[in-house]
This record gives C-alpha cells, structure tokens and sequence, in this order.
C-alpha cells in the first residue's frame, strides 16, 4: 500500500461511538438523536455552521451544487463516521450539503461550543479528528486531481483501490469491502456513469481481479488492482 495508509485507520474509528454526547454526564440531559427520512436534508448549503453531526445509523451523502444546478456528491458516509466537522475550523456558513440516503437515518447532533471543550479536554481526541480534516481534504484534491488528468477507467479502479485501503478488511491476501454503494453511487463520486461502472467491474470481476455482489466487494489482489489502472482495457 502507499505511503499514506499509515493514517487510513483513523477513517475506520466509530467516532460516534467515541463522541455521542449522550456517554458524557455534563452533555447527557441535553442530548437528542435526529431522524431523517430517505431523501430529507440534515442541512442545506450557507445554513449556520452550528453542529458537529455522528451518524448512528444509516448513509449521509455530502455534496454541492454546480452554478447550472447539477449535483455534486463529496462522500457518502456510514455508520460510527462524523459530517459537518468543518465548523471547527472556522466554517460560520455550510458550504455543502447533508442528505440522508436510507430509511431512519440517525444522527448525533453535538453543538460546537461543546465539541471545542470536548477536544480541548482530550488532546488525542483533538488530534485524531484533525488528522480526518486534513485526511478527507487531501481525498478531495486527489480525487480533484483524477478527474481532470484519468479517464474513466482509471478513476474507477483508483477509487475501488483507495475503499479498499480505507474500508477494507484483510483476507489472507485478499481485501474484503463491506459495500454500501450502488453502482450510480460510484459513478457521481468518479465522475462517471452508471454504465461505465458496471462495464469496468465485470471486466475487473472476468480478470479475475475483484468479485463482487450487493453486499461486498472482494479484491483479490490491491497492487495487481492498482497495476491494472494502468492497462489498455
């Protein structure tokens, strides 16, 4: 793996189960889990930057919106993962969005004022979320850098390379992803489309690089995957 992989294990730390203000006495009596209907925004785009969000339960989808009206998917978060982290540092207005993505979604709303005292009482907490800031800042200027100089088959497999190092669950010498994307989610975060997607990943699945199903997704091999982004299809 690359020399980034080092810190990729602080994107797999349930957070949620780390901060959900209902495991700390002074927060307790003031807590409320949220739920969200499939579809329904947790926050548009320029609300005030007033909360730190866990997810307990369900997808979150990130994104924006172009000056002409299209969709702009970020990441599509899961369960134990937090959103809304960037009014920490300093953010007074959202510059995305958050939309639930299933039935019940649960989050975990903190209000900032607390997540500052929280951080400023444990400083190795305070150092692993930033360390995330700046982890999913650095994914997006990579995944910036793909869609202007890839093409799409290269941005595909990069992207399936990069769940498996961040999500992905060593299997003798195979990697194991739990998958919670379909194939039109992977498409919006490649820049992609959906058919593109499926053309890519039954030719990865024929060589015999990856397998997959609706629920997870095996590679079989992380550097042969990688080489391959790099073959004439």
């Amino acid at each position: 793996m690359d020399q980034n992989s080092n810190i990729w294990y602080l994107e797999k730390v349930d957070l949620y189960e780390m901060l959900c203000p209902h495991k700390f006495a002074e927060f307790k009596d003031r807590h409320t889990f949220n739920k969200f209907d499939k579809g329904e925004f947790i926050y548009l785009n320029d609300e005030p930057s007033t909360h730190i969000f866990m997810i307990a339960k369900g997808r979150v989808k990130i994104g924006s919106y172009s000056d002409d009206g299209k969709e702009i998917i970020k990441t599509i978060l899961s369960e134990g993962e937090i959103f809304g982290e960037l009014s920490l540092t300093g953010e007074e207005t959202r510059g995305d969005f958050a939309q639930a993505m299933d039935s019940e979604t649960t989050v975990c709303p903190m209000p900032l004022e607390d997540m500052q005292q929280l951080l400023l009482d444990n400083k190795n907490l305070s150092l692993k979320i930033f360390k995330i800031i700046g982890l999913r800042m650095k994914k997006l200027e990579r995944r910036l850098e793909s869609l202007v100089f890839k093409d799409a088959r290269s941005r595909i497999i990069d992207f399936l390379y990069e769940m498996g190092v961040e999500k992905g669950q060593k299997v003798g010498f195979e990697m194991m992803i739990k998958n919670h994307l379909t194939h039109k989610d992977i498409a919006n975060l490649t820049g992609t489309s959906r058919q593109t997607v499926t053309t890519i990943l039954n030719e990865l699945k024929e060589k015999n690089l990856i397998n997959f199903n609706r629920r997870q997704i095996l590679i079989r091999d992380m550097e042969k995957l990688k080489d391959s982004a790099m073959a004439v299809a």
